[in-house]
């Protein structure tokens, strides 16, 4: 039996046998196990006054979840990716570093990508909310999900702060780095606010 199995199984038999979850919890953590470990445990039961402990739903993973959020994730990189990519031409046009649009300079790759990403990130991103709104237990994808995207973002504002710590440094911070760096931060902070409710589930 795994450690996880046999503490439920010890929840369980305590909550019939008559012992509060405090009396539970303070066994437990007196036997050597880890605070969230036991809380995790207890939140599997509920006591409804049926001198019966009853299981609540725990958290499932199917395979049509997983891979709506895997489709989520690929679209909202490539939307950020080429986001990005479209911006840093822009303002190199603007600041007159980069050659005329017209011919084979124009980003035509990020700009077919935005075209085509951005209505199915749309439709995803909604279709999920409104799923997510209509059931009734936590989804362990979703908390994946939120996690990973929250750690990209974060490591992308680590990396625009170095960006700007060297180029102060190296006396190199141009107009255009600045402009660069704070489109990139801006799209990483958006992402940030626009995915931070991921995180709360369950």
């Amino acid at each position: 039996m795994k450690p996880a199995d046999a503490l439920a199984q010890f929840v369980q038999d305590g909550l019939r046998a008559g012992h509060s979850p405090e009396e539970l919890r303070h066994a437990l953590m007196g036997a050597g196990w880890q605070e969230g470990e036991v809380a995790q445990a207890l939140s599997g039961w509920q006591d409804v006054g049926l001198r019966l402990p009853v299981p609540r739903p725990r958290p499932q993973v199917s395979a049509r979840e997983a891979l709506l959020y895997g489709l989520l994730f690929a679209t909202l990189l490539g939307l950020c990716w080429n986001l990005v990519t479209l911006g840093f031409a822009l303002i190199e046009e603007w600041l007159g570093t980069r050659p005329d649009w017209r011919g084979t300079h124009m980003p035509r790759w990020a700009i077919a990508t935005l075209i085509v990403v951005t209505p199915l990130f749309l439709w995803l991103y909604l279709h999920i909310e409104r799923v997510h709104r209509a059931r009734a237990r936590a989804s362990v994808v979703r908390r994946w999900f939120g996690a990973v995207t929250f750690l990209l973002a974060a490591l992308t504002l680590l990396g625009a702060a170095i960006s700007v710590v060297y180029g102060l440094l190296s006396g190199d911070l141009t107009a255009q780095v600045i402009a660069n760096t704070a489109l990139v931060v801006t799209v990483a902070g958006l992402v940030i606010l626009f995915f931070r409710d991921f995180l709360q589930e369950g």
